[in-house]
C-alpha cells in the first residue's frame, strides 16, 4: 500500500485500474545493465593525462565513454567524445549494437570535424568494447 497526498492509503493495482481507462501507464524502472568490464588479458596503456583533465589548446586531449540510452525497442549505444579544453562533443556515434565500429566511428567524426595535429591524446576507460 502507497499513501496519496491526501493520506489515504491505495494500492498499485488501483491505481493501474483508474489510469488505463485514460490510457495511461507508469514508467517501469529499467533493469540495470553493467557497462564497463576491463579485459583481464590485455595491460592497461599508461594513464597519460594521470587524472589531471586539462589541456591549454583544443584538440591536444579527448576523452571519451560509453553510455546506454534505454528506448521502447531497447537500448541504444551512445559512445561521445569530448575535447578536454573546451568541454564540447567533438564526435559521437549511435549503434543498436556495441562493439569496435562504434567507437571506431565516434573518433573518424572527431577527426574529420577537428583535424587535430598529431600527438592528440585520447582517453578512456577500459571497457572491453
Amino acid at each position: 500500500m502507497m499513501n496519496s497526498s491526501e493520506g489515504e492509503p491505495i494500492s498499485r493495482t488501483w491505481v493501474a485500474r483508474l489510469m488505463k481507462p485514460q490510457g495511461l501507464k507508469s514508467k517501469r524502472r529499467r533493469q540495470f545493465k553493467a557497462t564497463t568490464q576491463a579485459h583481464p588479458t590485455r595491460p592497461a596503456a599508461p594513464n597519460v593525462f594521470n587524472q589531471a583533465f586539462e589541456t591549454t589548446r583544443p584538440d591536444r586531449g579527448y576523452v571519451g565513454d560509453i553510455t546506454f540510452i534505454p528506448t521502447e525497442e531497447g537500448w541504444l549505444d551512445l559512445a561521445v567524445l569530448l575535447d578536454l579544453y573546451s568541454r564540447a562533443v567533438v564526435g559521437w556515434a549511435m549503434s543498436a549494437r556495441i562493439n569496435a565500429t562504434l567507437t571506431h566511428d565516434a573518433l573518424m567524426m572527431a577527426i574529420w570535424k577537428r583535424r587535430p595535429a598529431p600527438g592528440l591524446i585520447v582517453h578512456s576507460d577500459r571497457g572491453r568494447q
